[in-house]
């Protein structure tokens, strides 16, 4: 998979990428990460990305121009329908659909090439999103200062799901969510510290009993914290 960011701040994004799954995915050629730095597309002679909005109001807007250029240099096109095959291009935004487990999965089954755009100020021109845009993603209810934030989120729920990024092959398919519950508790040794005790199922060896219990733990875990979960009340689209 290849990941383009679009930002006007590229040395949010120094280092952030070089640990961990996505430092060893990036090292063994499962994905490739690029920033970009949206100034680098401005048309004026001040490489200007923004400008007061039409209508009146607080704050700056980013403007089309220089997203446009960007998007042409990247894909040698700004017409959707002519994006290669694979391609997204995806708008962080508060407005955007939420990123769910299942929405990152998309991305990892489904994309071949991504385009993040990271806005600031009160947003970005409308145009960007009704022209370019094939996916808006909202990480949460809350607004960032930029979407500089959003895109590490991204990059990082999608690249553990890209095939061998993990360790085991099974990794990703028992994380929270992944079967509408939240993950069971974990323990490692030792079995007793400072009077608390590993429960006896896991000593056991049985792994019949193991997993039953894991399932239980699991569902006891999503009906305390996250409930909306187990009545499908959880803003999936």
């Amino acid at each position: 998979m290849k990941i383009d960011v679009l930002t006007i701040f590229p040395e949010f994004f120094t280092q952030v990428f070089d640990f961990g799954i996505i430092r060893r995915a990036k090292l063994a050629g499962i994905v490739e990460i690029k920033v970009h730095d949206i100034r680098e597309f401005a048309v004026d002679k001040h490489k200007m990305t923004d400008d007061r909005p039409f209508g009146g109001g607080d704050g700056m807007v980013m403007k089309p121009e220089p997203i446009f250029a960007a998007i042409q240099h990247l894909l040698g096109t700004t017409n959707r329908d002519e994006y290669p095959q694979g391609t997204k291009v995806v708008m962080l935004s508060p407005q955007g659909k939420p990123l769910k487990q299942a929405v990152a999965r998309s991305f990892a089954d489904e994309a071949k090439h991504l385009v993040l755009i990271c806005g600031r100020y009160e947003g970005i021109d409308e145009r960007v999103n009704e022209t370019l845009v094939t996916d808006e993603i909202s990480i949460g209810d809350y607004v960032l200062s930029g979407g500089e934030p959003a895109a590490v989120v991204l990059t990082d729920a999608i690249v553990r799901l890209l095939p061998e990024a993990l360790g085991s092959d099974t990794s990703a398919e028992n994380d929270s969510f992944s079967d509408g519950l939240l993950d069971c508790p974990h323990y490692t040794r030792p079995a007793e510290f400072m009077g608390m005790k590993v429960p006896d199922v896991l000593l056991n060896g049985n792994h019949a009993e193991i997993e039953k219990w894991r399932q239980q733990m699991a569902f006891d875990k999503t009906k305390l914290n996250r409930p909306d979960l187990l009545t499908g009340d959880n803003g999936d689209m």
